[in-house]
């Protein structure tokens, strides 16, 4: 067990690791992912808690509480996200958009979730912390597309 824990470990230290995220230039850019990093903490936190509640309070499936402290948790990232991270302004249209952002998320989270719970026997309680770990920086860019594609789009056109 604790070879396996040590691999995971092992592994998100790599992603860290990757050369684009060691060479970010662009302060505007290394500023809103040290807030993105700091809001993901904020928000892992009240997924974790969520997750515990719905889990052990209203004895949920593991799956079932994954499923439903995300989706409020995510409600709660979208705004520190808007408003804390790259300073934009909530609107109805990103709100709705957001949520295609956790694609990946939801995916990539479930999918480490029951490999971690079901097939490698990690403690339920510790598993979605791993899980979202590892999402950390593919929603970062793709959530930096959504809540800021129309602050970019009216910069081109004044540049125009």
């Amino acid at each position: 067990m604790k070879q396996k824990n040590d691999r995971i470990i092992l592994s998100l230290k790599q992603i860290w690791t990757v050369p684009i995220l060691r060479n970010i230039k662009n302060k505007e850019l290394t500023g809103q992912m040290f807030r993105f990093v700091l809001v993901g903490f904020l928000n892992t936190a009240n997924y974790y808690i969520l997750y515990l509640f719905f889990m052990h309070i209203l004895t949920l499936p593991y799956m079932g509480a994954h499923l439903s402290a995300f989706f409020i948790s995510m409600v709660g990232s979208f705004y520190f996200n808007s408003y804390f991270t790259y300073k934009v302004k909530p609107t109805l249209r990103k709100f709705l958009q957001f949520p295609l952002t956790y694609v990946v998320n939801i995916s990539v989270s479930s999918t480490a979730l029951f490999l971690l719970v079901d097939l490698l026997n990690f403690n339920e309680n510790i598993s979605p912390l791993i899980a979202q770990g590892i999402t950390i920086p593919a929603t970062f860019f793709v959530s930096k597309k959504v809540l800021t594609s129309e602050k970019n789009e009216v910069i081109e056109q004044v540049r125009k």
